[in-house]
């Protein structure tokens, strides 16, 4: 789809490292793989390359290092023509996730920052400004996040994962908020000054979520789908966004392709009901193959 919009990512870049097993490892045991894959990973840069897999005109701001990782952090991203001229690139280590993966294509990521330490305040400042819908997630630091959404001229897609501390100001500013059902919990709990997580209902967490200033969450809930509020007045309005029926391979990257796709849909206009409708499509395509961004669809054919 041709656009002219535009979504500009402020994130991680990583090299992943996938061992592909029968069953995860528990505590303290090791289990043979029965193989791995070196591929371009990091949720920032793997929202980037599906918001432009998507049909929006989308740059990526980031950081690699000096490393020989960093042409494959950035190789699938320049293939689909994302802007990389922001890109930051300094004396260290690219960012790497070792991610294991297991027959019922169920995941466990371990992640070491690397260059996406660098995105701090000093580093999103420096970029300049943030045009288009702004998409941002938890893996840079705190500092390069608050920057970024000081520097958006657009809404602001915030995918807070891994959940870290942000100012109540800087969260209500999404718009909307990107979570899975665990992180949701950890953020109403930070919302709510509580260190006790939530068991309700992922609808009753966006409830309150909403209550506590969010102008809209979107709550990922994997084969069930995703669930939207959006604020009303008295009440949040929910609509529950069903999930297409595959059957899935490898996980890894389900959630970003899920968040980019949604952001290149609200940048061509798309309601937020109707862009997560497409984002779960999107997703459930990328889950039929391995890994992050090798797994994404090339073509929007059958969406």
């Amino acid at each position: 789809m041709a656009t002219t919009t535009q979504v500009t990512i402020v994130g991680s870049s990583n090299v992943d490292i996938t061992a592909m097993m029968r069953r995860l490892p528990s505590p303290g045991e090791t289990v043979l793989a029965d193989s791995y894959r070196l591929t371009p990973g990091g949720k920032g840069a793997n929202q980037a390359l599906a918001a432009a897999l998507a049909g929006a005109t989308t740059e990526f701001i980031g950081a690699v290092g000096n490393d020989s990782h960093a042409e494959i952090a950035l190789g699938q991203l320049a293939e689909a023509g994302v802007v990389l001229d922001r890109v930051k690139h300094i004396d260290g280590a690219t960012g790497v996730a070792i991610i294991s993966v297991d027959a019922q294509a169920e995941n466990s990521i371990a992640v070491i920052s690397g260059a996406n330490s660098a995105m701090d305040e000093v580093a999103v400042r420096a970029a300049g400004a943030l045009a288009g819908v702004l998409v941002l997630q938890g893996e840079i630091p705190a500092s390069g996040i608050r920057a970024a959404i000081d520097a958006a001229t657009g809404p602001i897609v915030l995918n807070l994962a891994p959940v870290i501390e942000l100012d109540r100001d800087y969260l209500c500013r999404a718009n909307p908020l990107v979570v899975n059902e665990h992180e949701a919990a950890l953020i109403l709990a930070q919302l709510e000054g509580t260190a006790e997580l939530s068991t309700d209902p992922e609808a009753v967490i966006a409830q309150r979520l909403c209550d506590q200033g969010l102008e809209s969450v979107v709550i990922t809930m994997g084969g069930d789908g995703a669930l939207v509020a959006q604020r009303g007045e008295d009440s949040a309005s929910i609509t529950t966004v069903a999930a297409s029926k595959v059957t899935a391979v490898d996980t890894t990257g389900a959630g970003d392709a899920f968040t980019g796709a949604l952001a290149a849909r609200l940048a061509i206009g798309e309601t937020l009901i109707d862009a997560a409708g497409f984002a779960s499509r999107f997703a459930a395509l990328s889950v039929q193959g391995h890994g992050a961004q090798a797994s994404y669809p090339r073509s929007l054919e059958n969406l």
